[in-house]
């Protein structure tokens, strides 16, 4: 790195928020929880665009039972582009129980990003861990390119809060993440003041 070089940015745990004049399709409208972003890219999960599968439905698919009828009803979401026959399990960790699953990515605040079908099978079978929100497919940027999209103002960044992913209805997690701002919606939109 040279002198003058600035300090690369991390946005690993942040929201990114896109920006209502987001022309990818793919993002149009979208909050992206990051799981990791480092000098040679970023990997994120899109959490507010559900599918039409829920995870009973998706437990079949792979040979599965789901015995948490916590879970059964709720959807299965679009992370991204990339990789969409894959899934990706966001969950809090497991490490005040011991357990742990191979795949797994530790992401920050007590979050992880798992790959392996053995969350899966724990889930399936009554365990697990509590919170848990599953994609199929991620959203990734290689090296620099996250970081030109942001210098165009693509996207606002907020630290993320895991209430808005686990627990937040998904008609409402753009506006709060917005909200983690400060910003409204109809303000972003250039709306206000309009009768």
């Amino acid at each position: 790195m040279s002198a003058g070089a600035p300090n690369p940015i991390n946005l690993t745990n942040q929201f990114l928020i896109a920006m209502p004049g987001m022309k990818d399709g793919n993002f149009a409208g979208t909050v992206v929880y990051l799981c990791e972003h480092n000098d040679k890219g970023a990997l994120g999960l899109v959490i507010n665009r559900p599918i039409d599968i829920n995870l009973k439905h998706l437990f079949e698919k792979v040979d599965l039972s789901l015995d948490r009828p916590d879970l059964a009803s709720r959807p299965v979401f679009f992370g991204g582009p990339v990789q969409t026959e894959r899934g990706f399990v966001l969950h809090e960790s497991l490490d005040a129980e011991g357990g742990h699953y191979n795949s797994t990515l530790k992401v920050a605040d007590g979050l992880e990003m798992t790959t392996s079908r053995d969350v899966l099978e724990a889930l399936s079978n009554g365990a697990g861990p509590r919170n848990v929100f599953i994609t199929l497919g991620y959203s990734g940027w290689g090296a620099g390119q996250l970081e030109e999209e942001l210098s165009r103002n693509g996207w606002l960044t907020v630290d993320a809060k895991p209430d808005i992913i686990f627990n937040t209805p998904v008609e409402q997690r753009y506006d709060q993440a917005l909200s983690l701002l400060g910003i409204d919606r109809n303000f972003l939109m250039g709306e206000a003041g309009h009768a």
